[in-house]
């Protein structure tokens, strides 16, 4: 499969050396400093472009990739309030996005017990819930993609949480909160505690090689699959 790749941070670079050790080949290479290459021929070549850059750039990467016929994995978050709608017209009408808040397979396995547990709290009200996320000191937006994507999961579930919030401390409210330190690749923790115990499931990464690893998985998929994707159609959990 030819790749092209947005971004070429740590984890562009992380997903170069993956798809390499898979037999992919990457015909092209986009950062900040060249974005003139949207238009060259070696982009347009790509079966997939995947996309790890930052929130205010992603939706105008999906449109340069579109518009030369090149499918899109993408791990940037923080776009889908403004866009999300643009997205999904885009999509039904003949684009194909992958896209998701993680890449991870253990983050995929961890969503689902994060539904089903959800799904059993609903009937015991003598648990309130919490979350915590904890990252490395350069990720910028809060919270991160894939404690929303929990936090919605919950509220979905639970009849008891209306929504989720930031430094609240409403009880309607599910309560997620964020720490930033050192170079830690991402802890996603969820709390469900009562007078009489405490509950808690929590993921946390070693290192950012798979959601890397992942991605590329999801490339793979996408090139024989077209439309909105997600994590959940690759991974039946």
């Amino acid at each position: 499969m030819k790749i092209a790749l947005i971004g070429y941070g740590k984890m562009g670079k992380m997903i170069e050396q993956i798809a390499l050790d898979r037999g992919h080949e990457i015909v092209s290479i986009i950062d900040i400093d060249n974005q003139q290459d949207f238009d060259s021929a070696a982009f347009a070549s790509a079966d997939v472009a995947i996309e790890f850059t930052a929130p205010q750039a992603a939706y105008g990467n999906y449109l340069k990739a579109w518009a030369k016929g090149v499918k899109v994995v993408s791990g940037s978050t923080g776009w889908m309030k403004e866009h999300g709608d643009d997205v999904k017209a885009a999509c039904d009408n003949g684009q194909t996005l992958f896209w998701a808040s993680n890449f991870s397979i253990g983050v995929a396995i961890f969503s689902a017990v994060n539904r089903y547990l959800a799904k059993i709290m609903n009937e015991f009200p003598q648990y309130d819930v919490e979350m915590e996320e904890t990252h490395h000191v350069h990720k910028l937006d809060h919270p991160s993609g894939t404690a929303i994507t929990l936090a919605e999961e919950i509220v979905e579930r639970l009849d008891r949480k209306e929504s989720w919030a930031e430094e609240t401390t409403d009880p309607k409210l599910l309560r997620v909160d964020h720490i930033r330190r050192g170079e830690v690749p991402g802890i996603h923790t969820v709390r469900y505690d009562s007078e009489a115990d405490l509950i808690t499931i929590s993921h946390d990464a070693h290192s950012r090689k798979g959601f890397a690893l992942g991605a590329v998985l999801a490339a793979e998929y996408t090139q024989q699959h077209e439309g909105l994707l997600t994590i959940s159609d690759m991974f039946k959990f």
